[in-house]
């Protein structure tokens, strides 16, 4: 995926036993002109899908959809063979992956996968390294060396493939701050909004971050996980008492994605339901055939 178009995807069943699921509605999406699927990454979960396995499958049972681990439980996953692990997809399936990266969260659990415990601040120095380091081991050139606190290499090639897009699931401000510094996209934690005090109050770490070494905040996407259920008639209120979106009609939806778009600089969508788990297949067809088309014509007709 490249270039900043908004984009448009829906969170996906990742549990084994719903693989044929997964798999029919990713290939519906893909038909239907989405532009992403994601997969939660929970390697220490036994009835879960790995999440760059199942990508891989699904790339190859598919023509346009992207892919997206949202997040990388990257503790698990050591940063270089990340690298060739998103560069080979990305070979693969003609670019159609986007690397989404977290700093660790479930570390009770992550530790009992053998994975060594890491303070919160060191994990997010681990997870600014493994950002530059995969983009280093990305787009060819000269064999690199990195010396790290927490990762090193020595002379190892690069894949001659570029690096996927790097969206982090950034929460804390020393999070925030290094996805200003090495990111290119953030999808705000807890399903928060742009209307929210979480994205007020951590958007502008990121882009302070950016702005200091040298980069245009504006380089940095902002992509919405957004659960909300779409109804068959307009609903009196769309938000709760607390400012949450819960969802209402396709025409209540377009309105206010449009609105998050041209607005409050949004990039992207991707649709959960109301519980914040998967949408269902007719949802997901309502999502794709009503919304997304609508919200996609109303921008093009405002940049007009």
């Amino acid at each position: 995926m490249t270039g900043h178009d908004i984009v448009f995807g829906f969170g996906a069943h990742s549990g084994i036993d719903e693989a044929p699921e997964l798999l029919r509605m990713a290939q519906q999406a893909d038909r239907d002109g989405l532009d992403l699927f994601s997969l939660s990454d929970h390697p220490y979960i036994g009835g879960r899908l790995d999440a760059y396995a199942a990508i891989g499958f699904i790339l190859g049972r598919t023509q346009h959809i992207a892919g997206l681990a949202n997040v990388t439980n990257l503790p698990t996953r050591p940063a270089p063979m990340l690298a060739r692990t998103v560069t080979s997809l990305s070979a693969l399936s003609g670019g159609r992956v986007v690397l989404g990266m977290g700093a660790g969260g479930l570390w009770d659990r992550i530790a009992d996968m053998g994975v060594p415990r890491l303070s919160q601040g060191d994990a997010v120095d681990a997870f600014e390294e493994a950002i530059v380091l995969v983009k280093k081991l990305s787009g060819g050139g000269p064999p690199v060396t990195f010396q790290g606190r927490h990762y090193q290499v020595h002379q190892i090639d690069p894949a001659p493939v570029a690096a996927p897009p790097v969206w982090t699931g950034s929460n804390g401000p020393r999070s925030l701050a290094a996805t200003g510094r090495v990111a290119d996209g953030w999808i705000p934690g807890h399903a928060a909004d742009w209307l929210s005090e979480r994205y007020r109050t951590s958007r502008p770490i990121i882009d302070e971050a950016a702005a200091a070494v040298g980069r245009d905040p504006r380089e940095i996407r902002t992509i919405y996980n957004f659960p909300g259920r779409i109804t068959d008639r307009p609903l009196p209120a769309t938000r709760d008492h607390e400012g949450r979106w819960i969802g209402g009609s396709a025409g209540q939806w377009v309105e206010e994605l449009t609105g998050a778009v041209l607005e409050h600089d949004a990039s992207g969508f991707i649709l959960f339901s109301g519980s914040q788990g998967t949408a269902d297949l007719m949802t997901l067809g309502r999502w794709a055939g009503e919304i997304v088309p609508a919200v996609r014509e109303a921008i093009a007709k405002e940049n007009g």
